[in-house]
């Protein structure tokens, strides 16, 4: 399985930006799928998390200003992130947790990351 992140890019503050994240190869079902960051001289940090049932969780910083969603079950997660904040700035990376046949272990990929920069 193969995650590519694409709709990073450079936003003014208040601005919004869409983050996709297309999964290739054989997916049976996801578990989890999520969305990370890692901002320069910081820990990684979960921002948002849909599950199986679809139900989303979100980091404090986010919330109200985010959306995670997925086409489907098998889908890589898309990220709509509204009211753009300086403190946003990261590089944005896509995370599943996925299985590729009813009875195989449970795998995890990660997407490589995409820049999100926001200006003041």
């Amino acid at each position: 399985v193969q995650l590519q992140a694409s709709g990073g890019g450079l936003v003014q503050a208040g601005g919004s930006l869409r983050l996709s994240c297309a999964a290739s190869g054989t997916i049976y079902k996801t578990n989890v799928a999520d969305w990370f960051r890692q901002a320069p001289g910081k820990q990684r940090e979960l921002v948002a998390t849909i599950s199986t049932d679809d139900i989303t969780v979100y980091a404090d910083s986010v919330k109200g200003r985010f959306t995670i969603s997925r086409d489907n079950g098998k889908s890589g997660p898309y990220l709509q992130m509204d009211s753009l904040k300086p403190e946003d700035t990261a590089v944005y990376t896509c995370h599943l947790k996925t299985r590729r046949h009813p009875f195989a272990i449970w795998e995890e990929y990660w997407g490589q990351g995409t820049q999100v920069t926001v200006s003041s």
